[in-house]
């Protein structure tokens, strides 16, 4: 999955990472501490992650999935 992030200020984030100005804006807290989460915690697998965000933090499934899908994808 490519996570592309822009070279300049006129190119368009691309990838799950185009979600996050959303996620900011929707749940008041900054992408960092979203993707911290999910990197500490223990659940293994992508789907329980996800439901994991959004029974525990409300977060709607899109905005999960993009979240751990962008976690996943980084070496």
């Amino acid at each position: 999955m490519a996570n592309r992030q822009p070279k300049d200020e006129n190119e368009r984030v691309t990838g799950p990472a185009s979600y996050f100005p959303s996620i900011e804006k929707t749940y008041g807290r900054p992408i960092g501490e979203w993707l911290d989460l999910v990197r500490s915690s223990d659940i293994d697998r992508h789907m329980d992650l996800v439901n994991w965000l959004k029974a525990e933090y409300g977060l709607g499934h899109g905005h999960a999935n993009a979240i751990v899908a962008y976690v996943r994808a980084q070496p």
